[in-house]
């Protein structure tokens, strides 16, 4: 969730919560079998190897630095293999990814913001790791429904934007929740481009120097902030609908793998503990809940789609997460007109104690969760 960026304060106290529940990530002491230990600091990154063998990658990290950072392994056209982000100061966490032979860039940025310090390694031999017809299946299945996703998604962005063109803003902003769900539900799979997530969904306190904002918070501001639609509004407009065209397009081709589908689960946990429990997404619409529920439902998707294999191996997870899934959405259910609506509770209606309720079912999904790469990998 690059498009939200927490103050460092707050950013070190969610991680603090976070990593209380991570139980499997810190335990990591990046001495395993093929593991690559990442150390971030303040001013520089640094790797224990510079090659590996293609197949399952893990990356031990430690940020040794006062800021909280976040890591990339970086495909050589600057896609995104895997990424962590969030890693308070002084703590430890565990990234899982598949890749096949090539060269690729280890990135840690501290504060989460600019260019980073980078390392390349090298992973060598010609193929990833086996996979069984069930991986496959889970794959296909997954491809299928991000596809699905964004097909949806276009026809719902264009009732949006096009309300804004026309400065009609009672029915921009009736349209713009509703035009964002496909994106909650897939946001890791278009954040793996690395160039859309940045001109679609960035909060205007993760802009780098010099960078135009543009997209839906760019959008929301002004309908509920400023509560005007002006020359340059509208003339943004078209430029969200041309870039969600361009998602829509390329999402086809993103690498997905069985593990990258069990991290892009745990990241939409952790983007609704770092940015929707707080309130920091959608700060002046307040429809936090409505992108909570949709960052739920795909996680849960690529659960489902991978749980045949994780039950295999790791049955009292699968259990689990069964478990939390459902409360949590039982819990989320409270505050919706019905279960089959997307009519939640403005955010700004909830009160402190249901938001610690709230958290602390997302951070019991996240546990188990945190566990599911490891367990489809076994």
């Amino acid at each position: 969730m690059r498009a939200v960026r927490l103050s460092v304060v707050t950013a070190a106290a969610t991680v603090a919560a976070l990593t209380a529940v991570t139980g499997c990530a810190e335990k990591s002491d990046g001495k395993g079998e093929g593991a690559l230990s990442v150390v971030a600091k303040d001013d520089s990154c640094t790797v224990s190897k510079k090659k590996l063998p293609a197949g399952h990658v893990e990356l031990a990290v430690e940020n040794k630095g006062s800021k909280v950072t976040e890591v990339y392994l970086l495909f050589p056209d600057a896609r995104i293999a895997a990424e962590r982000e969030n890693i308070g100061p002084g703590t430890r966490a565990t990234i899982t990814a598949e890749v096949k032979a090539g060269s690729y860039d280890i990135v840690c940025k501290p504060g989460m913001k600019g260019a980073g310090y980078r390392q390349k390694i090298e992973i060598t031999g010609g193929t990833t790791a086996k996979r069984s017809p069930e991986m496959d299946k889970a794959v296909s299945e997954y491809r299928t429904y991000v596809q699905a996703q964004a097909d949806e998604t276009l026809p719902k962005a264009k009732v949006f934007t096009d309300a804004v063109a026309a400065g009609d803003i009672e029915a921009a902003k009736k349209a713009y929740a509703e035009s964002r769900i496909g994106w909650e539900r897939t946001e890791p799979v278009a954040e793996s481009f690395g160039d859309i997530d940045p001109k679609v969904d960035l909060r205007e306190d993760g802009l780098e120097a010099g960078q135009k904002w543009t997209g839906w918070h760019r959008l929301e501001k002004a309908l509920w902030h400023d509560k005007k639609l002006g020359a340059e509004e509208k003339a943004l407009a078209p430029v969200l609908y041309k870039d969600l065209l361009d998602w829509q397009k390329r999402v086809g081709t993103a690498e997905i793998t069985p593990t990258s589908m069990a991290n892009g689960a745990k990241e939409l946990l952790d983007e609704v503990a770092t940015g929707k429990v707080t309130g920091e997404e959608e700060r002046y619409s307040h429809t936090d809940l409505i992108d909570f529920k949709g960052n739920v439902e795909g996680a849960q998707k690529s659960y489902e789609l991978l749980k045949p294999i994780a039950s295999k191996n790791d049955p009292a997870l699968t259990a689990s997460l069964d478990k939390q899934f459902a409360s949590l959405n039982t819990l989320l259910d409270k505050y919706r007109a019905d279960k089959t609506s997307y009519e939640f509770t403005s955010y700004d209606k909830v009160g402190k104690a249901d938001r610690k309720e709230l958290s602390d079912a997302v951070n019991a999904l996240a546990e188990p969760l945190s566990r599911l790469a490891a367990a489809v990998t076994k």
